[in-house]
């Protein structure tokens, strides 16, 4: 069978690991690399933070390399989109013809991705759309999976919640009002095991920290409320320290 060639966006959690584990049954699909957008300033996952060296054991794992998409510390949509749109390029350049997403429900977002790659030629794919989230959920824990809580928005989840593997326990602790696979961004995960794994990767929990996202100038460039200043937006951060070996 003719495969497509296609780049994997890879933010090393849960929906990443598990739409990677759809794809790869799928067989569709030559993913040569797994892309990941990286703060330039702390060497940590965009948004995530997660250390950048737990990020390419995941890949070594996995057996596919990681690509970094090296990003400013608080890049402008304008500054995201000038670099996403050069890097897309070159891989469609190289032949890449598809760019393939863990995303599940939020349709601004898939709209925006699908508008983006279609500016330089590419398709997008999205192997978990519309599929219901506490399934989904339940059966990233049934397939083996184990994924580690890295960040939570500190409006909906307290930082209790940082550092706890998801398990049922888990689901069964979260507030009515967060999504069980947090796609509207309430938390953000880490995955260390499970089927698309060779090995586990190996970490100790580190410092939890809070971190304040102030409004900017332009409002345009901000997905926050606007009255920020009054009720300030901010993330829990749990830190994942490698193992050394």
């Amino acid at each position: 069978m003719n495969k497509k060639k296609a780049i994997f966006n890879w933010s090393g959690g849960k929906d990443s690991s598990l739409a990677l584990y759809h794809i790869l049954k799928e067989n569709k699909f030559d993913i040569t690399e797994l892309m990941t957008t990286v703060n330039s300033k702390f060497d940590r996952v965009s948004m995530h933070g997660v250390r950048k060296e737990l990020l390419h054991q995941q890949g070594a794992s996995i057996g596919l390399p990681i690509k970094e998409i090296r990003l400013p510390e608080m890049p402008s949509m304008l500054d995201y989109d000038n670099i996403m749109k050069k890097e897309l390029a070159t891989l469609k350049n190289s032949g890449i013809t598809h760019s393939i997403f863990g995303d599940i429900f939020l349709e601004d977002l898939r709209d925006y991705r699908v508008n983006k790659l279609k500016e330089v030629g590419l398709e997008a794919y999205f192997p978990l759309w519309k599929r219901d989230t506490t399934e989904l959920v339940h059966e990233f824990i049934d397939l083996g999976f184990k994924t580690v809580v890295v960040c939570t928005k500190s409006e909906l989840l307290g930082k209790e919640f940082t550092g706890r593997i998801i398990d049922k326990d888990f689901l069964k602790d979260l507030p009515k009002n967060v999504d069980p696979c947090g796609e509207n961004g309430e938390f953000h995960t880490f995955t260390f095991d499970g089927p698309i794994y060779k090995h586990p990767i190996e970490y100790t929990l580190g410092e939890t920290v809070f971190k304040e996202y102030k409004a900017p100038k332009n409002k345009e460039d901000t997905c926050y409320s606007a009255d920020a200043k009054k009720n300030p937006a901010g993330f829990h951060f749990c830190d994942l320290i490698p193992i050394q070996k």
